[in-house]
């Protein structure tokens, strides 16, 4: 199979504008009534099964572009990547033909067991060293670049010798993937360690930014009084979500940004309340471009 070739653009066909998670409490929507929406973000293990989840995707795949974002490949994983799941993620992509395909920095697999959680790493030479490998491993065997999704954390490890934002930058330099920017989850790991969401924004590098993430987060009060931000993708964008998103507009230009809701799902109706006010505000960058390159 073909390898990406490096300095290539991202894979596009992804317009920049805004989208949302098709989760299965609306699939028979899109599939009757076709919502107005720009494009659709899918798990992909959802749909390595078949059946009638799959045969919905295929019908609306037609009429929107899809985005493949995986769970289960565990990029950080020091015993290697799972060949077989690989292997079902690669047919997957081949048979959908998604706009964009990403996954999560992180790892989730010890002793061949699937852990329920997208797990931390330590931010060290070694572990760049593993990501990057699997990395252009998955890139190799899908044929196309991927999209890397930095994490929400809330813990750090002692050792830990790289920052996450130049961790994350010296895995798409050396392996020419791009990078998902997780708006939420930079605000969240931010809150949780201290340290600037915006400093964490400028520091990755713009050109290699292809998809923005927007999601809610919860509030936890610990008996210590210290404040805990969880990425549970169960609530609206909260007004410092928004600020940050506007930020990110402001360094990378407008992108394909996607609404994020996983637990304690709404209707329809507020997920595309939600994308229709990141599309105001993408579209408000673009004029802002324009009028800058205007004055130019």
């Amino acid at each position: 199979m073909e390898q990406p070739r490096r300095g290539s653009p991202i894979p596009g066909g992804m317009p920049s504008a805004a989208g949302i998670g098709l989760r299965f409490p609306h699939q028979r929507r899109f599939v009757d009534e076709r919502p107005r929406v720009a494009w659709l973000e899918v798990h992909s293990e959802n749909y390595l099964g078949g059946g009638a989840a799959r045969r919905c995707l295929d019908v609306i795949r037609r009429d929107y572009p899809v985005s493949l974002h995986g769970v289960g490949l565990s990029l950080g994983s020091a015993e290697g990547l799972d060949e077989r799941h690989l292997g079902r993620i690669a047919r997957l992509v081949h048979e959908v033909q998604p706009q964009l395909v990403s996954e999560h920095l992180s790892w989730s697999i010890v002793g061949g067991r699937y852990l329920a959680d997208l797990l931390p790493l330590p931010m060290t030479e070694e572990a760049l060293d593993v990501v990057c490998r699997h990395v252009m491993q998955v890139q190799e065997r899908l044929g196309r670049r991927i999209l890397i999704e930095n994490p929400s954390s809330y813990v750090q490890f002692a050792h830990s010798s790289i920052p996450e934002w130049e961790f994350l930058s010296a895995v798409a330099q050396r392996t020419d993937c791009g990078i998902l920017c997780d708006i939420n989850n930079v605000y969240v790991s931010a809150s949780n360690h201290g340290w600037s969401a915006l400093a964490y924004l400028e520091e990755l590098p713009a050109e290699r930014i292809a998809e923005l993430h927007l999601a809610g987060h919860a509030v936890r009060v610990l008996d210590n009084g210290c404040v805990l931000r969880v990425d549970d993708h169960g609530s609206p964008v909260t007004s410092e979500v928004w600020h940050l998103y506007r930020e990110a507009l402001r360094l990378y230009g407008p992108k394909p940004t996607l609404i994020e809701w996983d637990t304690d799902i709404p209707p329809l109706e507020t997920l595309l309340g939600e994308a229709a006010r990141a599309q105001h505000l993408i579209e408000t960058a673009r004029r802002a471009q324009r009028r800058d390159a205007h004055a130019a």
